[in-house]
């Protein structure tokens, strides 16, 4: 597949296209690529032009010492659009994606025609901030793997785990994108310092709302804060869920999501 990339300050962001029709750009949460999309495109890129971008500080893209914000990223985002002469699209933002997203919704409205908001927030308490600072500290003395597998028992529901046992140990020794601890930190950074709760209102495009019931690494509360922000904005709760819970429930996530999009 072939990768292009656009210029945003003096960072190389990475992005690759599939599908054709009008655009929709697909934003990854932190540690991951945008190849994680895999699942979801293959679906979207029937009826959409689908821009799948390798965040700053992730994949092929750029990974300069932090810190990075949300809105600099956004930034990033925008900075792709154009290369790619897109002038609006529909934007999917996982986790930090989301928070990217809403940067993208408030700063540059005229750009984003609408918005899913995936397992994401507003702004971080101060028990969610502590969570992100640790995870700086444990993957600095954790082997790769082991930093998998601990991560993994907070995105991913006690549900999952019954039947997917297996997959997930295998899925926890392989590492195809190597992330720098620059890279790590950085968006680690972009999240704790996210903040956008006093700005929502002036988001006034139609918006999607998803969130696992059970997941524990950005809870239901935090979508709760979003929908009655976002005026008009619909919430759409996977009860067995967790923060990966477009995984985890993979057919209802990927019809729910292109329904949306195609009408909005």
């Amino acid at each position: 597949m072939e990768y292009r990339y656009a210029l945003s300050g003096n960072t190389k962001i990475y992005y690759q296209e599939r599908g054709s029709g009008d655009p929709l750009v697909l934003i990854m949460g932190f540690g991951a690529d945008g190849s994680v999309w895999e699942k979801h495109a293959l679906i979207y890129e029937k009826y959409f032009r689908c821009i799948l971008i390798d965040n700053r500080g992730i994949g092929r893209s750029g990974q300069p010492k932090g810190p990075y914000t949300t809105l600099m990223m956004a930034g990033d985002v925008i900075a792709v659009m154009d290369h790619a002469g897109i002038q609006q699209a529909r934007i999917a933002g996982i986790s930090m994606g989301g928070a990217i997203g809403q940067e993208l919704a408030i700063n540059y409205p005229h750009r984003v025609i609408s918005l899913a908001l995936i397992s994401t927030w507003a702004k971080f308490n101060n028990y969610a901030k502590a969570v992100y600072e640790n995870l700086k500290h444990v993957r600095v003395h954790l082997p790769g793997e082991e930093f998998m597998e601990l991560l993994q028992l907070w995105i991913f529901a006690p549900p999952y785990y019954k039947n997917n046992w297996d997959e997930l140990k295998n899925a926890a020794g392989i590492n195809k994108n190597i992330q720098t601890r620059e890279g790590f930190e950085g968006q680690l950074d972009a999240c704790i310092g996210h903040d956008a709760v006093n700005r929502l209102e002036q988001i006034n495009i139609p918006v999607l709302i998803t969130v696992g019931g059970m997941d524990i690494f950005t809870p239901p509360a935090f979508s709760d804060i979003l929908h009655n922000h976002i005026r008009g904005s619909r919430l759409s709760i996977y009860p067995e869920g967790g923060h990966v819970h477009h995984w985890e429930d993979l057919e209802r996530f990927n019809t729910e999501t292109l329904h949306f999009f195609l009408k909005n």
